[in-house]
């Protein structure tokens, strides 16, 4: 799987690396290249997850607003309705960046 950005890969990982919930996929932390991201101060809550940090995807001159997001700490039922734990996983805003199998 990867996330791209115009022709620049910003993550890659194996399908089986991957974590897929309610249709985005979540990277592993390790799979996002190293200087893509950057915090945002956007704040979110998912009931079942948990809080969210929003981050800014840069890919050379490109800044795409709340491009990603991950969870930096998970409730403890979110881990078996996704299947497994995903703290730190990075998912992509598929209206943002373009997600390849």
């Amino acid at each position: 799987m990867r996330a791209v950005v115009g022709e620049t890969v910003v993550a890659e990982a194996a399908d089986d690396a991957v974590v897929r919930i309610e249709g985005n996929v979540y990277f592993p932390p390790d799979s996002v290249v190293a200087g893509t991201l950057r915090d945002s101060p956007t704040p979110y809550t998912c009931p079942w997850k948990g809080k969210a940090q929003y981050h800014d995807v840069l890919a050379g001159e490109t800044v795409l607003s709340d491009g990603a997001w991950s969870y930096p700490g998970i409730k403890e039922s979110a881990a078996a309705r996704g299947g497994r734990d995903f703290i730190g996983y990075v998912a992509f805003d598929r209206r943002q960046v373009r997600i390849e199998s």
